[in-house]
């Protein structure tokens, strides 16, 4: 992992870039995109366990959402919880929409645990619900939206955000702060404002493209998920 600054020479990708690059991995050199899941979640909680390395009885809170960011979540909780650290891990959604790799490390980590993970519903308690999730928290961790997100946000997931960022406490975006569009840096209504983000293969091009883009950010570490970019 490495970290970014404006003055090393980088690969920045576009969100149509990435998407090419993950299907180039899994499509024609066949690693697996569970693998692909697991290398990126895995350098989330790396970093995440050298950052709390100080703190006595550290406790995060993982915001996942339904998709792929939401499965890179689930493998940060199951790496947190093999070095014994205390995790809340929620589900920020419609449960039944999780699939694919994101379900298969869903079911690992709720085996692992011994239970389900917690539950957001979209309603009109969403602060409440946030709250009582984050309490006691050392470090949230953002893994609601990944760079595919496009449009406005819904309302419901405009205060989702929000109601995150209001929380005393550090957060880490995983890939991108959820609600920030990968290409242009700007938020798509709202957006995470996370003091650290791990993004994966690349530095996003909003990241560069906007200066604003480092409100949302913070500080931005390169993770490897097993696969480089050739040029």
């Amino acid at each position: 992992m490495e970290k970014y600054s404006p003055d090393k020479e980088c690969v920045v990708m576009s969100r149509d870039e990435v998407r090419a690059f993950d299907r180039w991995a899994i499509e024609t050199l066949g690693v697996p995109g569970v693998v692909l899941m697991e290398n990126a979640g895995r350098s989330c909680a790396e970093l995440l366990i050298e950052k709390l390395g100080s703190v006595a009885s550290p406790k995060v809170c993982i915001f996942c959402g339904t998709g792929n960011n939401g499965g890179d979540g689930y493998v940060i909780a199951r790496h947190l919880l093999n070095a014994g650290i205390k995790v809340t891990t929620v589900i920020c959604g419609d449960r039944s929409k999780v699939r694919g790799d994101a379900k298969t490390n869903l079911d690992v980590l709720e085996r692992l645990q011994g239970g389900p993970v917690r539950q957001l519903t979209l309603d009109e308690n969403i602060e409440t619900q946030v709250g009582a999730f984050a309490a006691g928290a050392d470090t949230l961790v953002d893994g609601l939206f990944g760079t595919g997100l496009r449009g406005q946000l819904s309302s419901e997931h405009t205060r989702l955000i929000e109601s995150i960022n209001s929380q005393d406490c550090p957060i880490l975006a995983v890939d991108i702060p959820s609600g920030l569009d990968c290409d242009t840096g700007g938020p798509l209504g709202a957006a995470i404002e996370a003091g650290c983000t791990v993004t994966f293969v690349a530095v996003k091009r909003g990241f560069v493209s906007a200066e604003s883009a480092r409100q949302y950010t913070g500080e931005i570490f390169v993770a490897s998920i097993g696969v480089e970019p050739t040029s």
